[in-house]
């Protein structure tokens, strides 16, 4: 009883962030290892977990995501595959690996979140309309992507930066068409995962689901009363606190 209520709070702080400022992995993430579910299976439970704020996301941003509807069937195929062999990847990897790789992917994730704005920003500068496909090449474009989406089948935290970069970078400048298909694509890499990690028995339906509903509920209680919360010192709190589990991680898996 003790531990569904931590995860359902768990969950609930996790969906408010996600609609508020975002990592809301760095809240579910722990509370799943906290609770006992082993560190590949945790991670497995919490895309399983965001997969509907994603979905619900994409689906708010469809008519936004129009201009670039051409788009949509070259990104989702790059999505389903690469998304799939990141999963597929984690699924090698044992608990004591996944253990020993976690700390660093925190502090990537962590990193990401707190200067993403800034990196954005810099890639947008220097990405300006169709120059960004000259510059890079069409074919090193969608590589980015697919090392992305690979990123995002084996772990969760971080992708939608990753994924703002990449659209920056393709020449993308309208924040709410890059929004819808961010969340487009995180939708298919995390359906493919899931449904991955499903098939191999990787997730713990019981907690999952415990976390899955407070991530639903939360998200949908902070978008009703987003203007009540100021969004930079909630990002500033997620860091902090980010920081301080990314210590805890790297205490645990070479100091403890």
């Amino acid at each position: 009883m003790v531990e569904t209520l931590f995860l359902l709070i768990a969950g609930l702080l996790g969906g408010a962030l996600n609609s508020l400022a975002g990592g809301g992995s760095f809240i579910v993430f722990p509370a799943l290892l906290f609770v006992g579910v082993p560190p590949v299976m945790a991670n497995a439970s919490n895309t399983f977990a965001a997969l509907p704020g994603y979905a619900s996301g994409a689906y708010g941003y469809w008519h936004a995501m129009a201009q670039h509807k051409h788009l949509l069937v070259l990104y989702g195929v790059i999505a389903a595959v690469f998304g799939y062999i990141g999963a597929e990847l984690l699924l090698v990897v044992t608990d004591a690996q996944f253990a020993l790789v976690v700390p660093w992917l925190m502090l990537f994730a962590v990193l990401l979140f707190a200067f993403g704005n800034q990196l954005n920003a810099y890639v947008a500068a220097h990405s300006g309309g169709g120059r960004g496909m000259k510059l890079v090449g069409s074919g090193l474009l969608l590589l980015f992507l697919a090392g992305v989406c690979v990123y995002g089948g084996f772990f969760n935290a971080g992708l939608g930066i990753l994924l703002l970069a990449f659209l920056a970078t393709a020449g993308m400048s309208d924040i709410h068409a890059m929004n819808g298909l961010k969340l487009y694509v995180s939708s298919i890499v995390a359906l493919v995962a899931v449904a991955r990690f499903a098939f191999n028995g990787s997730i713990d339906w019981y907690h999952g689901s415990i976390a899955l509903v407070g991530v639903v509920v939360g998200g949908y209680l902070a978008a009703r009363n987003a203007h009540r919360f100021p969004t930079k010192v909630i990002r500033a709190a997620v860091i902090i606190y980010g920081l301080v589990m990314t210590g805890y991680f790297f205490w645990g898996a070479y100091l403890g």
